[in-house]
């Protein structure tokens, strides 16, 4: 989400009475690649870009076709073989060993309906969106063109901007199960008149929401940390105890008394260094379906805590205890702020994509889920 941001907000300082722009767009990944689908790149005519499809080995090929799509105002499919033996292939000698498709599709700020225009209302959202991109055509038309975009706000909304009848009703079932598996895929239909169209189905889910309780220097690397990875961050504090810094780098900072709004992609840390506003954090986040509850602090203190809520009538079940992460982070040997800060992030990371945190030269399938 965070390159997304950077996107839109580049794209809205251009000057299109001056200047041009594409947008490349990763579609398929077919093998091993630095980047996965939906990695995008805003192009201007001038020479700069906002984003990447790559490690940096296809940027520079990538402008030099979306200056040929803008001059030509023309969206075109490029693939890039990283795994052919050919020493002018470009991408070869990386290693990547992978077939990449890069959609580059020509901006027109008129057209509502154009790439970016379309991926900025994902922006605000705290529910997945799902973005559908034209990728192939076997032929011209007049009903649908390669690079259009189609937003999925609802169903009826989405049957009356798509215009292929004859694919909505199992486009839209496509669609419903990218919402339930989280995860997005490609597909291919052949209408009845013979017009073949290949798409990409994309779910783009919400940045991850961390709420920061807690006043103390500590606290700032933590925040730094997360907006890093471009994630929302809200500061629970005695604002007035908070350097005017926060308030620049933090999305909210809230009094002590604030309601946190909770949703699927929210993670919470209590870093107060104190037990008792600890404890009341706790008693707080558990009322609601938050998944991930951090508690800074060694175990001795969070057993406490335990017998505490046992002693009052509310003891502690199994599933509240699995949403509860304490000692808070991965053991990376952090010591500093900063270096807890980054065992803490990277631990609610690895809760919401569900994977491990072993290390990855110890795994046995490919880094990427296919």
């Amino acid at each position: 989400m965070k390159e997304i941001k950077k996107i839109v907000e580049a794209y809205q300082k251009i000057d299109f009475n001056q200047n041009k722009a594409a947008l490349a767009t990763v579609v398929r990944v077919e093998g091993s690649s630095y980047r996965r689908t939906g990695a995008r790149m805003l192009v201007m005519e001038s020479g700069e870009w906002v984003g990447g499809i790559s490690g940096g080995c296809l940027e520079g090929d990538a402008l030099k076709k979306a200056r040929l799509a803008m001059s030509q105002n023309k969206a075109t499919l490029i693939t890039y073989d990283t795994s052919d033996d050919d020493p002018y292939q470009i991408g070869v000698g990386l290693g990547c060993n992978g077939i990449i498709d890069v959609l580059i599709t020509p901006l027109e700020p008129q057209d509502k309906l154009n790439a970016v225009s379309q991926i900025r209302y994902c922006l605000d959202q705290r529910s997945p969106n799902v973005i559908v991109t034209i990728t192939a055509l076997n032929r011209s038309n007049e009903v649908i063109q390669l690079g259009q975009v189609f937003r999925f706000d609802s169903t009826d909304h989405f049957n009356e901007i798509f215009p292929l009848d004859d694919i909505k009703e199992k486009l839209t079932e496509e669609i419903r199960l990218v919402l339930v598996n989280t995860k997005s895929i490609s597909r291919t239909y052949t209408l009845a008149d013979g017009l073949s169209v290949s798409l990409f189905i994309e779910i783009i889910p919400p940045a991850i929401q961390l709420y920061v309780y807690g006043s103390n220097y500590d606290v700032y690397p933590m925040v730094r940390m997360a907006k890093e990875l471009g994630w929302k961050v809200i500061v629970v504090c005695n604002p007035n105890k908070m350097h005017r810094s926060l308030f620049a780098i933090a999305d909210a900072v809230m009094p002590k008394d604030y309601v946190p709004v909770i949703d699927k992609y929210t993670a919470a840390i209590s870093m107060c260094h104190d037990y008792e506003t600890d404890y009341h954090n706790l008693q707080t986040l558990l009322k609601t379906d938050i998944s991930y509850i951090g508690l800074l602090g060694p175990k001795k203190r969070t057993v406490k805590m335990y017998d505490r809520m046992n002693e009052e009538g509310k003891p502690i079940t199994p599933e509240n205890e699995s949403r509860i992460f304490s000692p808070v982070g991965l053991d990376i040997g952090a010591n500093t702020p900063e270096e807890i800060a980054l065992s803490v992030c990277a631990e609610i990371r690895t809760n919401f994509s569900g994977r491990d945190a072993k290390r990855l030269k110890f795994r046995n399938k490919p880094i990427y889920d296919s």
